[in-house]
């Protein structure tokens, strides 16, 4: 039964906050079948099930979202969190996904030495893996603000909260070979070694199931 806990976002909010999780998720042209049935389904039927379906599916401009969002918000800095999970839960954050991000966040009036950290994770397409980040001279380690800003995020709706548990996996998948004519053409790791970030992933997404269950009283079965 769909929760009816109040949510602190108005539907207007909501609407522009997965607009703007569409435009990342679409911002590096590498959007298959199933991800698209993926999208579909949450826009549909869990995240905004009363608004205009095509309309939601329309990338939205960094300034639009801002009007709505506001500037220097909770709201604002929140959705950027959970739009800096959208880019990184397929393991791969490539350099359209962090020209959008930093569009967003620089109309939302929001510091970006996070994502500057998040950048040491960038995938070059002309390359076979991604970046790995490395600590630096001093022995810091480079992602360590990114991952202390995305466990803040707290979930506090119950359609962000399911976006969030369809989105990110339950667990690790495994690593494969793809082969065609019986010949291996590439291997592809355990998102959790590709991944960085990929345990504020889990965490998030365990803090999403959580509110399901005791705040909204939900079934999660489903996401298990």
């Amino acid at each position: 039964m769909p929760s009816t806990i109040e949510s602190p976002y108005t539907p207007e909010q909501i609407k522009v906050w997965f607009r703007g999780l569409l435009t990342i998720a679409w911002a590096d042209g590498h959007f298959d079948e199933e991800e698209k049935s993926l999208i579909t389904s949450m826009t549909q039927e869990e995240f905004a099930p009363n608004i205009d379906f095509f309309d939601a599916l329309e990338p939205i401009a960094a300034e639009d979202l801002a009007n709505v969002l506001g500037k220097q918000t909770e709201a604002a800095e929140d959705f950027l969190r959970t739009a800096v999970m959208v880019a990184l839960a397929d393991g791969v954050y490539s350099t359209e996904e962090d020209q959008k991000l930093h569009s967003f966040c620089t109309a939302l009036g929001l510091e970006n030495q996070v994502l500057d950290s998040v950048r040491a994770t960038l995938y070059d397409l002309k390359e076979t893996a991604p970046v790995q980040p490395t600590d630096d001279e001093h022995g810091l380690e480079p992602l360590k603000p990114a991952r202390e800003w995305l466990d803040q995020l707290e979930v506090k709706d119950p359609r962000l909260a399911r976006f969030i548990c369809k989105m990110v996996p339950s667990q690790c998948p495994f690593e494969r070979d793809v082969t065609l004519f019986k010949k291996k053409i590439v291997h592809i790791p355990a998102m959790c070694k590709l991944n960085p970030l990929y345990d504020q992933l889990v965490g998030l997404r365990f803090r999403a199931l959580s509110y399901l269950a005791d705040d909204c009283g939900e079934d999660v079965t489903p996401y298990l």
